[in-house]
């Protein structure tokens, strides 16, 4: 099984984008199965089923999320649809709306959040163990996402996982690493996929407003980066059909102009 893992989607600009490079790839890659970093698709913050809709018409199998998938309510009504093809992260209160894990699909899909300068949530590594302790999703390869501000705190989960996922993937930073790698337990790895956004940008915003926020100290609303030289940040992963582990990874890097 081949597999594309997107980083985070920024705005209409990185839609686009996405709609521009992802059929493409598909086809030229012989891809057969697209998770996709959505909780950035609506302005930058949070997603709407609009968004949703556009990007699994793009190719997209399922959308993961992170700390901003409650910004947008029209989609957070979904959540509880099994057939929306949008997990929120794992370890948030079971009390919240949703799923973190699906395993409805050729390959099963874990998406968590880190604790580390992100927010309070249940533990990442107590939540995914006790999704695995009981065999779940034993019969098809398993890819988590694990949204974490903290590079320390995905590398970590990375060898927590090793040998028992197919791919453990960083998001969450917008900043592609160049770290791929191929743990010796059969999981592949990247500290973070990056974005699909602008390149003259601060992690996919406006340069000026991000500018103001650190010269002044005083927050102003963050507009993504529409038009111009945009970027796609992305990792393939090769799954080794009958031990549902990982035998390759590489980056997946496209820019183009919007």
């Amino acid at each position: 099984m081949r597999i594309l893992m997107v980083g985070d989607v920024v705005g209409s600009g990185g839609r686009r984008t996405v709609k521009k490079i992802l059929p493409r790839l598909r086809h030229e890659l012989g891809i057969d199965f697209v998770v996709l970093q959505g909780e950035n698709l609506a302005g930058g913050f949070g997603l709407t089923l609009e968004t949703v809709y556009e990007m699994i018409e793009a190719g997209a199998d399922v959308i993961t999320t992170g700390n901003h998938v409650w910004d947008k309510k029209d989609a957070v009504r979904k959540l509880d649809d099994p057939t929306f093809p949008v997990l929120r992260p794992l370890n948030y209160p079971a009390a919240n709306p949703g799923r973190g894990a699906s395993a409805d699909r050729a390959a099963a899909v874990v998406n968590l959040i880190g604790r580390v300068w992100v927010g309070e949530f249940d533990s990442p590594f107590s939540a995914i163990d006790d999704l695995l302790a009981g065999g779940w999703a034993k019969d098809r390869p398993i890819l988590v996402d694990m949204h974490a501000e903290a590079s320390s705190e995905k590398i970590a989960m990375g060898w927590h996982l090793d040998g028992r996922v197919a791919a453990l993937v960083g998001t969450h930073t917008h900043v592609a690493t160049a770290d791929c790698r191929i743990l010796p337990g059969g999981t592949a790895y990247v500290t973070d996929l990056g974005m699909v956004g602008g390149t003259e940008s601060v992690i996919g915003m406006h340069v000026e407003e991000a500018l103001d926020r650190f010269l002044t100290g005083v927050g102003r609303r963050f507009r993504p980066v529409e038009s111009g030289p945009m970027r796609f940040n992305s990792v393939l992963i090769e799954i080794d059909d009958s031990t549902r582990r990982a035998v390759s990874i590489e980056r997946v890097d496209r820019e183009l102009e919007l």
